[in-house]
């Protein structure tokens, strides 16, 4: 066997360490200038990146001259990363595929986008994803991978995962991610963070996933501390506050209340864990219950049809990617040069398109059937991924559609549930596996617009048992 490759970060640098809230603290008292705060956040991406293969496309030449506007808000000179499927004006946005090798920079920003940057946030470019967001790890048919920060020979997962990678890292606090199937919260858990999907409508949302049957992507953010999430949230609500969901509440807090809460092992798909993962599992449980909280086993709230209905309404997602790309994005698309697992996703729908009608009905009515199953609980926990981050490759796009997705579907079959209901959900960083130096992440969902209670059930946990952090390990 190889050796296991050292760990890539950036905390030997002052300001790496701290957190999104500290920072923005700092800024604000005088003791950091926006400049101070951006210069060094682009002094270890440029460091890192090499290795990691994070950024998809730079801005920081702009960032210097944005920072000294100074511009206020909540995170006023806090360095940040865009995911490259969300408009920022002036950088081109290519959904991390090589279909828009020839595409323009946008014209406008991306709500969400502006949003953040509004709150004082400096963008110093865009992170990676694999192609639409499509797989599990980012990783590209003829370019190379994004690495884990924690061992650069595993996969940094995905959809977000350079967002991921960079936050991991210590170039920055605070990334935008989105998640469509667990794409913040598969990335969170391979890479030691906090990654929570929102309940739906929490924050804005981007105008074209309006027009979709069931909605399945939010926006969110990557961070390595609870009170940034919360803190960001807090924000959000603020300026953008949801007329169908409750509010956050105080989130400065660990939850006071016990919880009775339902530990699911068993996916919906029926995925096999590994013994890391399963060890994480009940270690977790332990915690839980030293902590007060009512635990019990509880069944997947749905079947294997779930799984199956799920992965058709991605196929025609691509499918629309494939033949509306023109029409969708921008003229310059270039189907002929989509990565196998796109092409192979829309072939999947096309082969079985007359399901689809009920496909989506059973996807619509899981919100119901989840809430009438989990009525007596108030948060389900669950392992975040069955089994640690594989090695690159494993997942590669080069791979057949007929090698690789049979791959994606033993790894991913835990996340997507909260993305058809709609529900908020949470993955903290709760184990650690010595032996491949990867932290695992176990998955908390809540009932529709409990994101707070969940935000504050972390904020526990995270006393209990600290997360860990890249900090305190040498880099090469």
């Amino acid at each position: 066997m190889s050796p296991r490759a050292a760990p890539t970060h950036a905390f030997g640098e002052e300001l790496a360490s701290l957190d999104a809230t500290a920072t923005a603290e700092a800024v604000r008292s005088g003791e950091l200038s926006p400049i101070e705060s951006v210069r060094a956040a682009i002094a270890r991406a440029r460091q890192v990146d090499p290795t990691l293969r994070a950024v998809a496309c730079w801005d920081d030449e702009r960032a210097l001259a944005r920072s000294h506007w100074g511009r206020g808000g909540d995170f006023a000179g806090v360095a940040t990363f865009i995911k490259d499927m969300t408009d920022v004006e002036g950088l081109p946005t290519r959904n991390g595929s090589a279909a828009f090798a020839h595409v323009g920079p946008a014209r406008a920003t991306g709500e969400i986008a502006q949003q953040m940057f509004d709150a004082g946030m400096v963008c110093l470019g865009k992170s990676a994803l694999p192609e639409f967001g499509f797989t599990p790890s980012t990783e590209f048919p003829d370019d190379e991978p994004t690495r884990n920060p924690w061992n650069p020979d595993r996969s940094a997962g995905g959809s977000s995962g350079g967002a991921a990678a960079l936050v991991a890292a210590g170039v920055v606090a605070i990334a935008h991610g989105q998640d469509g199937g667990g794409s913040i919260r598969l990335p969170a858990a391979c890479n030691g963070l906090v990654g929570l999907k929102p309940s739906r409508g929490r924050l804005v949302t981007d105008p074209h996933d309006r027009l979709l049957p069931v909605r399945l992507v939010t926006d969110g953010v990557l961070t390595r501390t609870v009170r940034d999430t919360a803190n960001y949230y807090a924000m959000a609500e603020r300026v953008h506050p949801s007329r169908h969901l409750p509010a956050l509440g105080d989130v400065s807090h660990p939850v006071e209340r016990r919880l009775r809460i339902g530990v699911m092992l068993d996916s919906p798909a029926r995925v096999t864990l590994d013994d890391a993962t399963r060890a994480t599992f009940r270690s977790t449980v332990a915690l839980l219950e030293e902590l007060g909280h009512e635990v019990r086993p509880v069944e997947a709230p749905v079947d294997a049809q779930f799984a199956q209905d799920f992965i058709h309404y991605w196929a025609m997602l691509a499918f629309a990617v494939k033949f509306g790309g023109k029409v969708l994005f921008d003229r310059s698309f270039d189907a002929s040069a989509l990565a196998p697992i796109t092409v192979g996703l829309a072939e999947r729908f096309r082969s079985n398109i007359a399901s689809t009608p009920g496909a989506i009905r059973r996807l619509q009515a899981s919100a119901a059937k989840v809430a009438e199953a989990t009525r007596d609980l108030d948060v389900v926990m669950s392992p975040t991924l069955a089994h640690l981050p594989p090695e690159l490759g494993h997942l590669g796009a080069h791979l057949h559609f007929d090698i690789v997705f049979p791959r994606v579907e033993q790894w991913v079959g835990f996340t997507p549930l909260a993305n058809a209901t709609g529900q908020p959900a949470i993955s903290l960083p709760l184990g650690f596996d010595d032996a491949s130096h990867l932290p695992i992440g176990m998955m908390f969902s809540g009932h529709m617009g409990e994101d707070g209670l969940l935000l504050r059930l972390a904020l526990e946990l995270e006393a209990a048992r600290p997360f860990p952090t890249l900090a305190a390990v040498p880099a090469t």
